[in-house]
């Protein structure tokens, strides 16, 4: 029997997504046994500040990518969307999760029905922030951190009047039923990756017994939107976001938020292509979506 040591975030949700892997190794991968290993990383620490003031969302894979390098884990797994672009050379995305929902969602505190504007919207970033002025104009927003239940704790005990948070997320929490309110992906544009895990490995390794726990639709989705976001150098303080949708067997469609740091002139697109080409198309509607933006508000 062959133990997989899995490396995880220490909190409910990073553990929750964990363990749908190791659920997976225990039940199709005979002669294997998981076991998780929790890990306390350096984003988890430091909660008085905003990602992009402490060195972005890289600080939610640091320590894990030690673990696994020195041998102590054998695998990751990452909410995609805390994935910097660019990965550590001996590591390797081996796969990605089904998609969950990729939406964002409003929550209200318990017992309420709609939001008063009485308390700021509390979110986590410039993305969010940037989207909720044509939504909300009239709210206040305000950075909130913490893990997703610290968050909750917070709005419920008056911090905040409401909170914009991943449906993904909370749906995996089994707290779906807090969502007040969900946003189309045209409303508010998720982030890269949002919903999909993913899950790393050491580079030159054999990890041919998990295939059947990745899914072909979420990593075409996730070659447009890490392309779009790539070519656009997307880091976690721009407030830039993406999400592609499988359309059929053949085609996706992709849609791209940007915002010029030059001019502070934004939009979004969408652009539909053929699947095969996933990194193509999330490389030219960030290439079509910039120029528009930065023509339009020359």
């Amino acid at each position: 029997m062959r133990k997989i040591r899995i490396g995880t975030r220490k909190s409910r949700l990073a553990c929750i997504q964990a363990q749908m892997l190791a659920d997976y190794i225990e039940t199709h991968c005979e002669g294997y046994q998981a076991e998780l290993v929790k890990v306390m990383t350096t984003g988890d620490k430091l909660l008085s500040k905003s990602l992009d003031e402490i060195g972005g969302k890289g600080l939610f894979v640091k320590e894990l990518d030690t673990f696994l390098l020195e041998g102590h884990t054998d695998l990751s797994v990452h909410s995609l969307k805390d994935m910097p672009m660019e990965i550590v050379p001996k590591l390797s995305i081996i796969g990605y999760s089904r998609r969950e929902d990729a939406r964002d969602v409003l929550v209200l505190p318990e017992g309420v029905k709609e939001y008063d504007y009485r308390g700021p919207i509390g979110c986590s970033s410039n993305r969010r922030k940037l989207q909720l002025r044509d939504i909300y104009p009239k709210a206040l927003v305000k950075t909130v951190r913490g893990n997703v239940l610290t968050r909750l704790e917070k709005l419920d005990g008056g911090e905040y009047g409401a909170l914009v948070l991943a449906a993904a997320g909370l749906k995996r929490l089994g707290l779906a039923g807090r969502i007040s309110r969900y946003f189309s992906t045209q409303e508010m544009v998720p982030a890269a990756g949002q919903g999909i895990l993913c899950v790393q490995g050491r580079a030159g390794e054999d990890y041919g017994f998990l295939q059947g726990f990745f899914d072909a639709d979420a990593r075409e989705c996730a070659a447009a939107e890490r392309a779009y976001m790539t070519y656009l150098n997307g880091g976690c303080s721009l407030p830039i976001g993406v999400c592609a949708e499988i359309l059929d067997e053949k085609r996706m469609q992709v849609r791209g938020l940007y915002y010029s740091e030059e001019n502070g002139g934004y939009g979004q697109m969408c652009l539909s292509g053929e699947r095969v080409r996933a990194e193509a198309l999330g490389i030219s509607l960030a290439q079509e979506l910039k120029r528009h933006i930065d023509s339009r508000y020359q």
